[in-house]
């Protein structure tokens, strides 16, 4: 569990907090398998004895007095006795994870019996859009076929009919039951009745090939099936056919019915060639056009919310029946995601758009996904000490109903990332002696399936070999944080990369509601201000005759090197498609993409996303410079021949027009930049796309894009082009405004 916080020293009291311009706050990787300094954490067993504070429910830790009958709870001061199990456990305090670590993992006993919990293994069920093209369905098969390993499997596919396939038997067989093609899209029978379940989910280890079988037989509908169903066949125009929204309600009270006992977590993967436009669920996709022209609308405000409720309350139906939905869309026509995405974000899965099938990484990004180890069945809880409370929760999940600052998440992988920001509970702020600094509690209880051979190794029973099992863990994180005693220090305690994780939540947010432009707005206006404060507080500005001197205004924190690197990041972030409007040519579908990848990163990930890392070769065993500014000045001025961009979703080798010819073209696989490609790419979340130019013979746009910090206005009006020494000059003046 990796916790990374704003500020490693919290402000003292509001008055800090406000007069420092920051964000205050943290992100947590719950199921990173180490902390953010790289310690893993102790294991233990009994994690329903640990004791729990009376008072606050804080789980008992290594920052609590403890004597021979009672501790004090770090948070909250309460005074608990202590039960003569924990006495006793207590008294051997080597012999328990909680008393040598602040970061412990414990197993939980799991509810009903041993067998059930033998029974476990993952539900994988592919919904396949068979109202697309050969080359998509290629695509997908090939996607299919890489990742599916140990577990349960089922085909379904989706047109103006559902397609369950049953392929237990020697000759794949597969039942069709058509969705009406109205709004309320309802099915005539239940899927339970077209084949039960048992028939439709088959073991992947015995029925791979039979599955492969069933894949290779999948064919798009023709438009005549299509026209002749929807029967809305209008001088041959045709109308509707991808009946989506009527396939997952279908699917999730399907597998909803077996939930807890054939299964504990279900993953649907949904693979969609375009929008949904039968049945229930139909998007209307004529909202994005010219039709704006007309009617005035802001179109940056309009595409961005859901068109219908439908998919949230489709998403809180999944997250009852412990399915988890990732969708795979690939398509470059608008598709809506902006309904769509509640679907996975809520679930805990994941949204993948691709717009072609060309150079799609889908197979690769499928295979990383299904490889990498995963948590389901996820409680994640947040306590602090009674001076502050947190405020805003923000991630893929879904909050509990009863609860405060409790979240569920159906399905969380090690690089699934939250966010918390924090509010003072009163004015007094926190004590400025030390006795009690301020503490922060994360607890994540969560399920692992473990696989049969891990059973084997720790001796368990022989008859548990060929079986999976359930693990259910409780994780605890208890930290104690210092507190600053003045403005210099809590400026020198900064991380930027995880005040711009919080920043892209609260530009998200606004984005959501009030448009981009608001967004936009809010973060200029954020960056206008922490100058300001940053400047009155070293006492840089000199006044004459009542008005400010306008040299004096230090816009580049140089008398604070942890401050210096914000407004770049800032500059970048407006620069981002996230941010950029509508007019100039960001595609709807793709914005929101952004939304939800930036929105579950980890902060040192989320950094190269937004301003990529520019490093450069001398050759390509040599670096030359570890980090270069996103400007062909940096290019020229460094006079290295290869130059190496890491943009997250992007990977860039970029030889100059001037790079020495006897250098090899493009770098060997056994060279020093090879090698820390292959290792960026085997550590991240997604696949990126790996392009290699040769300057002055390849067309180097897709290189030159990322150098935003010279791109001026281009003539097209837009304020929002401009380089970055006219960016700081804009800051400059706005802040003289604010001043006045």
């Amino acid at each position: 569990m990796a916790v990374r916080a704003t500020v490693s020293r919290f402000p003292i009291d509001p008055d800090a907090q406000e007069s420092s311009g920051l964000p205050w706050g943290v992100t947590v990787t719950p199921f990173a398998p180490k902390d953010e300094n790289g310690n893993p954490p102790s294991y233990g067993s009994d994690g329903d004895l640990l004791p729990r504070c009376e008072n606050c429910w804080a789980y008992f830790n290594t920052y609590c007095e403890l004597d021979q009958w009672a501790w004090n709870c770090s948070l909250c001061g309460t005074l608990n006795g202590l039960s003569s199990e924990a006495i006793a456990r207590y008294s051997q305090p080597q012999s328990c994870a909680e008393m040598m670590s602040s970061f412990i993992d414990l197993e939980l006993p799991l509810e009903g019996s041993e067998e059930e919990a033998i029974q476990a293994r993952p539900v994988y069920v592919a919904a396949v859009d068979l109202s697309s093209s050969e080359e998509f369905l290629e695509l997908t098969k090939s996607a299919l076929l890489a990742a599916l390993e140990g577990a349960l499997f089922g085909l379904a596919t989706f047109s103006h009919k559902i397609g369950l396939y049953d392929v237990q038997g020697p000759i794949p067989v597969v039942k069709n039951v058509f969705i009406s093609p109205d709004s309320d899209g309802t099915l005539p029978m239940e899927l339970e009745d077209v084949m039960p379940l048992s028939s439709f989910l088959a073991p992947v280890d015995t029925c791979k090939e039979r599955i492969a079988s069933a894949l290779e037989t999948l064919k798009p509908t023709s438009s005549w099936e299509r026209t002749t169903a929807a029967g809305q066949g209008l001088d041959g125009v045709l109308l509707g056919g991808r009946g989506f929204g009527a396939a997952m309600e279908a699917l999730f009270s399907y597998l909803g019915s077996e939930y807890g006992s054939t299964f504990a977590l279900a993953r649907v993967f949904a693979f969609l060639s375009g929008p949904p436009d039968y049945g229930s669920g139909q998007l209307d996709t004529r909202r994005y056009g010219e039709q704006y022209a007309s009617k005035g609308e802001d179109a940056d405000r309009a595409l961005l919310p859901e068109q219908t409720p439908f998919y949230k309350d489709l998403a809180a139906v999944a997250v009852q029946a412990g399915v988890c939905v990732d969708i795979f869309a690939v398509t470059n026509e608008y598709t809506d995601l902006a309904s769509l995405k509640f679907l996975s974000i809520e679930s805990g899965g994941s949204l993948y758009l691709y717009s072609n099938t060309d150079d799609s990484t889908l197979p690769q990004d499928m295979y990383r996904m299904l490889s990498r180890p995963y948590a389901f069945g996820c409680i994640l809880r947040l306590r602090t000490s009674s001076e502050f409370k947190p405020g805003h929760s923000y991630g893929h999940f879904f909050p509990d109903p009863q609860y405060e600052n409790v979240q569920h998440i159906i399905c969380c992988d090690s690089y699934a990332t939250y966010a918390y920001d924090f509010d003072f509970a009163n004015a007094v702020g926190f004590s400025r002696h030390s006795s009690e600094p301020p503490m922060l509690q994360i607890a994540f209880q969560y399920t692992v399936v473990v696989p049969p051979e891990e059973l084997s190794n720790s001796g368990s029973i022989s008859a548990s070999r060929t079986k999976h099992s359930l693990k259910r863990r409780l994780r605890i994180r208890t930290l104690q944080y210092g507190t600053a005693q003045n403005i210099n220090e809590l400026y020198d305690s900064v991380d930027p990369e995880v005040i711009l994780s919080l920043l892209v939540h609260k530009v998200i947010s606004a984005s959501l509601e009030q448009g981009v432009r608001e967004g936009r707005m809010l973060l200029h206006d954020w960056l206008v201000i922490l100058t300001a404060q940053y400047n009155d507080a070293f006492k840089l500005v000199q006044y004459k005759n009542g008005s400010s001197i306008t040299a004096q205004i230090d816009v580049a924190f140089s008398q604070c090197p942890q401050l210096q690197p914000l407004p770049r990041l800032v500059f970048a972030l407006l620069r981002s498609p996230l941010l950029r409007f509508h007019e100039e040519g960001v595609h709807p579908d793709y914005r929101i993409y952004l939304q939800c990848l930036f929105s579950a990163l980890e902060p040192s990930s989320l950094h190269r996303a937004v301003y990529p890392v520019l490093t450069s070769y001398a050759t390509p065993d040599k670096q030359a410079y570890p980090r270069h500014s996103l400007s062909r000045a940096a290019l020229l001025t460094s006079g290295s021949p290869i130059f190496f961009l890491d943009a997250f979703t992007t990977l860039i080798v970029f030889y100059s027009s001037t790079a020495d010819l006897t250098l090899p073209f493009p770098p060997p696989h056994d060279c020093l930049l090879r090698t820390t490609i292959n290792k960026l790419k085997q550590e991240r979340s997604i696949t990126p796309k790996l392009i290699f130019i040769r300057g002055g013979q390849d067309d180097s746009t897709a290189f030159e894009n990322y150098l935003i910090e010279e791109q001026d206005v281009d003539g097209s009006g837009l304020t929002s082009v401009m380089g970055f020494v006219s960016f700081l000059e804009d800051i400059t003046q706005s802040v003289l405004e604010y001043m006045k």
